[in-house]
């Protein structure tokens, strides 16, 4: 996990589905891990269509498990069929409303609201950072879906227990499609702005990856923030999860800290889940757009530090914005 992602503040229903992190946080078995979970799409099965679930898409729903099930691979069946143009794929985005039950014995897990104050979960499909039966479910699917996916222990929670689920237990997700943005961007695209006075100099290479030269000053007191590249896209609202690709310096030394550029195309976070400065970086720009934050530690990660940052350490990150999704305007 990258240092932005691992500060994290996110709770409840998200933290239990990651397949990285604390030894708190489930994990992915080797097994699950050996298969990709974007590759292809998930059929459906005599499990999954024997889940019956009546309510209409966005609404709350009625589920009858014929308890225990017991699959021997992960099943998905599409019990309302959207209308969306979109099809997810390999690293796209699929924003969901999400209910999880567990499989053995039929007990709600987490419930949703389907309200615009955070209900929702933004799905990356990719083979890491959720679990595999969760993105398995997102996959190949179109706006107005709803889809029930009986997933085994393996691509879920495994060996690891969480609340409502014993170890080796198989759940049902049930996810309606609120949105797919099929086709993520891998850099910023927008208008190139005057470069302000004091900040570090930023070139990019052909393939966008920053690189961050910090100016012979001292380091400023206060959060600056400054736009690098205007994006026509969505605003980014508060409390919406954003796909990004960012870079992270330190000013005192120049050094790179933390990139992920040459890890991954994106990463998906919420704005209220890293620290204050990146926050105040994303929220209110625009979809396409680059900014670049200088945050000092008040804004960072405080008079503590965090691996290898010390409470005194100003940071600078240059962050492309990529997409959005999730949040009340979103």
């Amino acid at each position: 996990m990258s240092k932005i992602p691992a500060l994290l503040t996110i709770v409840g229903l998200t933290l239990a589905l990651t397949a990285c992190g604390t030894s708190d946080t489930p994990k992915a078995t080797d097994a699950a891990a050996a298969s990709s979970p974007s590759a292809d799409c998930t059929e459906p099965g005599k499990l999954s269509d024997s889940v019956k679930v009546t309510g209409d898409f966005g609404a709350p729903l009625d589920i009858s498990i014929d308890a225990p099930l017991e699959p021997s691979a992960t099943e998905r069946t599409v019990a309302i069929e959207g209308t969306g143009t979109d099809t997810a794929k390999k690293d796209s985005i699929v924003e969901v409303a999400i209910t999880l039950y567990n499989a053995k014995t039929d007990e709600l897990v987490q419930a949703t609201t389907y309200s615009t104050d955070g209900a929702s979960l933004v799905i990356p499909i990719n083979d890491t950072g959720l679990l595999h039966g969760l993105v398995r479910s997102a996959n190949c699917a179109v706006e107005g879906d709803r889809i029930v996916t009986v997933s085994t222990a393996a691509d879920a929670f495994a060996d690891q227990e969480t609340t409502g689920v014993a170890v080796g237990d198989p759940v049902v997700f049930v996810m309606d499609v609120i949105k797919v943005i099929a086709d993520v961007p891998t850099q910023a695209s927008g208008d190139d702005q005057p470069v302000e006075d004091g900040f570090p100099t930023v070139a990019l290479a052909d393939d966008g990856a920053p690189t961050i030269t910090i100016p012979a000053t001292d380091a400023p007191a206060d959060l600056k923030i400054s736009t690098l590249k205007k994006g026509e896209g969505e605003v980014v609202t508060d409390g919406a999860s954003v796909a990004v690709a960012y870079t992270g310096a330190l000013w005192a030394t120049g050094e790179t800290f933390d990139s992920s550029w040459g890890s991954a195309p994106y990463a998906v976070f919420p704005t209220g889940g890293v620290i204050a400065g990146f926050t105040q970086a994303l929220v209110g720009q625009t979809v396409g757009s680059q900014v670049i934050a200088v945050i000092p530690p008040e804004f960072g990660y405080g008079a503590e530090g965090t691996q290898g940052i010390s409470g005194t350490d100003t940071l600078v990150f240059v962050i492309d914005i990529l997409a959005v999704a999730g949040g009340p305007e979103a």
